[in-house]
């Protein structure tokens, strides 16, 4: 299984000539290679995590692809036919398997309302929390998508987060908040994290894959 990171917070997974997608959005350029794309996972609401350009193009390359995500998406994305899921569902296309965890994004400000989002772990290797520090109970993470920066991420809590999941593998993303010197110090950290548990951190860039 290949991971594929782009600009923010999108990934591409790919295994056996099958893609799923995750959480293209607004500070995502558009993704192109899309014929083989069998499910596109949203976590949440917001638009620097889907984008109706990006499922407009999505569903021209791959008409039909079911795209999963909470209520909170389901109602966001008016007009496009979203699949809900909750924590605690298990869904299977193709040769992907994803269980769902989590539930609420994290707390940006108290004057912000709270909204509905989901952590997905892909085939039971590939955990990515999208806006939350939800730890997927009773699973052994082998790689972590770990958010590196926010307007609800505090460092100390982002540490703390890897420090408790304790992943083999992890890497960075939701980015685009950083300048390249604050993007630096974030992976340093988090790496400083990924090995306090064996683990092995990995920086990649925008178009920069792991084989997982």
């Amino acid at each position: 299984m290949r991971v594929t990171k782009f600009e923010h917070a999108s990934l591409r997974i790919d295994q056996n000539g099958e893609t799923l997608l995750i959480d293209p959005g607004s500070f995502t350029t558009p993704l192109d290679d899309l014929g083989d794309v069998v499910a596109v996972v949203l976590t949440h609401e917001h638009p620097d995590h889907w984008t109706p350009e990006h499922l407009d193009r999505i569903l021209r390359m791959a008409p039909g692809v079911p795209i999963f995500g909470p209520a909170g998406v389901a109602r966001a994305a008016e007009g496009y036919e979203i699949t809900v899921v909750s924590p605690g569902e298990t869904r299977t296309v193709g040769g992907f398997t994803l269980r769902f965890f989590g539930g609420t994004h994290e707390i940006i400000h108290s004057s912000i309302p709270v909204i509905e989002n989901v952590g997905v772990l892909v085939n039971d290797e590939l955990y990515y929390p999208g806006d939350s520090y939800a730890v997927p109970e009773g699973v052994e993470v082998g790689t972590l998508a770990a958010p590196l920066g926010a307007p609800w991420l505090k460092i100390g809590e982002a540490i703390d987060y890897v420090l408790a999941v304790k992943p083999r593998r992890a890497f960075g993303t939701h980015d685009m908040t950083l300048s390249v010197a604050g993007k630096t110090m974030h992976r340093q950290r988090l790496e400083w994290a990924t090995q306090q548990g064996g683990g092995e951190f990995f920086a990649l860039e925008p178009g920069e894959s792991l084989d997982i």
